[in-house]
């Protein structure tokens, strides 16, 4: 095999590459990427038998053929060779080699047959659509922040997709809940999703993803089974395993009696937040709320460091009430709210409150009470 690319098309595809490899594996083939060139494009594969990414570059092909390499060890070449060089790489497979050149620098890298590198099994899609990136940035950007971390509830480890009804009819919706917060962003149904399975799509992918839907004017095609599902761009095919269990029935934790309404500028609540939770234990980072007719009063009281408080001109005019949450969850909500005006609706100290952006639903967010 022998080829020549341009470096920063070299450097988009291997460094797409390197970030699905995992960096400590005991099958060595795994962390390698697979080079294959054909007619005038280059294939560069790589997995961590979850995920498997393929990402496709424009080249000058020599000698058509296919090698396996280090992912990281090339990324980190291509990076650090300056910016507009012409890359060549050969194959010399009875040595095994990879002859990387670029102006008067020359590497040799070890690589292994491709014959050992594990393609992940294509399956059949029962639903296949397409939807704009930016549709599909703003569910799964606006979700990712509540998937949990905690590995014994596996099946909360990423985002749930699926079709639901909203309020103007089918949506394809993503919740994601740790049980302390949850989100859950709707857009309107793709044509010929309809018949689309619900599927979690695990953490990392959702972060492999984020870097296809960059390009708003570009259209993401989706394809989705029991046990897979497939993101693919012109050049990129990002196909990975969906977790294997039951999403909780979200829908149980969304309060729908809330009746007391507070209106807020998102970014000056944020902000207010930040500032007092400043001197709050990292353990705990408990902020207080108290409502008034148009006030709110955010407090923090440490003992061991101090006490803080701000006062919000806001749009109140319901019962006084208190209220305590973690601020770490609080700040997270108030930054996904695009609006100017964030709206809490609350019932009462002890139970989960709502929260939207103006009086749009297409976006919920519900998150826990702390007591303080």
């Amino acid at each position: 095999m022998k080829i020549s690319i341009e470096r920063a098309a070299l450097l988009k595809a291997v460094s797409q590459a390197q970030s699905v490899v995992e960096r400590r594996n005991t099958i060595p083939i795994l962390a390698n990427v697979l080079i294959e060139a054909e007619g005038s494009d280059v294939m560069f594969r790589a997995t961590d038998l979850d995920i498997e990414v393929v990402d496709k570059a424009p080249a000058q092909v020599e000698r058509a053929g296919a090698t396996t390499v280090s992912a990281t060890t090339l990324h980190e070449i291509v990076r650090k060779l300056p910016d507009g060089a012409l890359v060549t790489l050969t194959a010399d497979a009875a040595a095994g080699r990879l002859t990387v050149e670029a102006g008067r620098s020359n590497f040799s890298l070890a690589t292994l047959p491709k014959e050992d590198f594990p393609v992940m099994a294509s399956s059949e899609y029962a639903s296949n659509f397409s939807i704009e990136a930016a549709k599909l940035r703003r569910l799964f950007d606006k979700s990712k922040f509540a998937i949990s971390t905690e590995e014994t509830r596996y099946y909360l480890n990423g985002v749930y997709m699926h079709v639901s009804t909203g309020e103007d009819g089918p949506v394809l919706r993503c919740v994601a809940t740790d049980g302390h917060r949850l989100a859950r962003i709707d857009t309107g149904l793709p044509a010929g999703a309809d018949e689309m399975p619900g599927v979690i799509v695990p953490r990392k992918t959702v972060g492999e993803l984020r870097k296809l839907l960059d390009d708003d004017e570009m259209k993401i095609a989706v394809s989705v089974s029991e046990t897979k599902v497939r993101f693919a761009t012109p050049d990129i095919t990002l196909t990975s395993k969906v977790i294997d269990g039951t999403f909780p029935d979200y829908t149980r934790v969304i309060p729908q009696g809330n009746t007391r309404k507070l209106e807020v500028d998102a970014s000056d609540f944020a902000r207010a937040v930040d500032r007092v939770a400043t001197v709050s234990s990292e353990r705990s980072r408990a902020v207080k709320l108290q409502l008034d007719e148009d006030r709110l009063i955010l407090s923090v009281n440490a003992p061991d460091s101090g006490a803080a408080e701000e006062e919000l001109a806001v749009s109140y005019n319901d019962e006084r009430l208190e209220i305590g949450f973690n601020a770490k969850y609080l700040l997270e909500i108030a930054s996904q709210v695009d609006r100017e005006n964030a709206v809490f609706m609350f019932n009462s100290s002890g139970d989960p409150t709502l929260m939207r952006e103006g009086n749009d639903m297409s976006a919920v967010y519900v998150v826990m009470p702390m007591r303080v």
